[in-house]
């Protein structure tokens, strides 16, 4: 069966979202809120190296989740791209990764309970 890229990026976030232990759910759901308006203001390495560099293990997740739905080796690859991309790939990989974070911040609200603002300690 043929699907689009957006119903696997679901499919796939949807299945990684369920295996959330109920200890990481707040701050990972809290940066699948604020994650997309970081790359939007900061651009995509800045951001992802930013949550790399300051976020908690909770949130460094959410790198780890967006490089398997993208079907890079690890967070590594991911930040790696990022930063070496020309900018028709950069401007693709954006595209992608902004597309994912849809979904999860979809079910962050939906699966997690997690809403924008629940992060107690104010995210990364």
């Amino acid at each position: 069966m043929m699907q689009t890229r957006t119903q696997e990026y679901a499919q796939k976030i949807y299945q990684q979202v369920m295996m959330i232990p109920d200890t990481a759910r707040t701050k990972y759901g809290a940066m699948a809120h604020k994650l997309p308006v970081l790359i939007r203001t900061a651009g995509l390495a800045q951001a992802l190296a930013f949550v790399d560099s300051r976020g908690t293990d909770e949130q460094k997740l959410l790198l780890d989740h967006l490089a398997d739905v993208l079907n890079l080796e690890d967070r590594s690859a991911l930040l790696t791209q990022s930063r070496i991309a020309e900018l028709p790939e950069y401007m693709q990989l954006t595209r992608q990764v902004q597309a994912a974070l849809v979904w999860c911040k979809r079910f962050a609200q939906s699966v997690l309970g997690i809403e924008a603002g629940d992060d107690p300690d104010g995210g990364a």
